[in-house]
């Protein structure tokens, strides 16, 4: 479900489940562990990007349907737990976002350092609102932290999808660029930010990102659990049945 590529001591790690790379616990899990190893397998940075023409579709809605309650709880929590890895890499991640990435796609897109994004009419965004869902506090930080509080506010209440242009000029993503060149350009940030003095970069790293971490080690059973009664209320139900329906078109 991921596949992996390395361009010297840069380690890409590239979604792989077509045709939209929804995300599943298996895939999750399994980039959880690509990220945390990156670095042990002598990787200075990573490339965070999705196979064919979309950066990742999100959860899988209709695979998360079809789980009992305590299996929905785990699959939740294996998205958190890949936020988590991204958000505590010990070294750079950059997303090259090379197409749609909306709720979960945009999540793990925000845990990364930088952002790099196709130009075109490509969306990114937090629509969990469009399907009765709320983000947890900890997602809405990491959108705060990039784009501002009231910008956050905005984009959350409304469950907005943006498209690159204007994900760009609210710093949600930090360029764009043809969609051939999204990888170019993110292994090209990424190699300017390694020729810096490596101790200090790292640590004045940790540093900045220590929020980001705490607000994600925050979220924990409790929060989980809310957030999976929300999921069974029968408005919710009803919004999901809707957008499985719709996927099935």
């Amino acid at each position: 479900m991921i596949e992996l590529h390395r361009h010297a001591d840069i380690q890409e790690i590239r979604l792989a489940r077509p045709p939209v790379n929804a995300l599943t616990p298996e895939l999750l899990k399994a980039l959880a562990a690509a990220v945390r190893a990156a670095p042990q397998d002598g990787a200075r940075g990573i490339i965070l990007t999705g196979g064919g023409t979309i950066f990742s579709g999100g959860m899988d809605v209709p695979h998360l349907m079809s789980l009992d309650r305590e299996a929905l709880q785990a699959g939740w929590m294996s998205l958190f737990d890949a936020a988590r890895a991204l958000v505590g890499s010990s070294i750079p991640v950059v997303a090259a976002i090379n197409g749609h990435s909306p709720a979960g796609g945009c999540v793990l897109a925000l845990c990364c350092d930088y952002r790099v994004m196709a130009r075109g009419p490509f969306r990114i965004g937090l629509n969990e609102v469009q399907v009765g869902l709320v983000a947890p506090d900890c997602i809405q930080h990491l959108m705060r932290r990039v784009v501002g509080g009231y910008r956050a506010e905005r984009l959350l209440v409304a469950g907005a999808m943006v498209d690159s242009e204007q994900a760009a000029a609210i710093g949600l993503v930090d360029e764009i660029t043809d969609a051939e060149h999204v990888g170019v350009r993110a292994r090209h940030w990424l190699e300017e930010l390694l020729k810096l003095p490596p101790a200090a970069m790292l640590a004045t790293r940790r540093i900045a990102r220590a929020d980001a971490i705490d607000a994600l080690a925050a979220f924990g059973d409790a929060e989980l659990a809310g957030f999976v009664d929300e999921w069974y209320r029968p408005q919710t139900q009803a919004a999901l049945q809707a957008l499985v329906a719709r996927l099935k078109k």
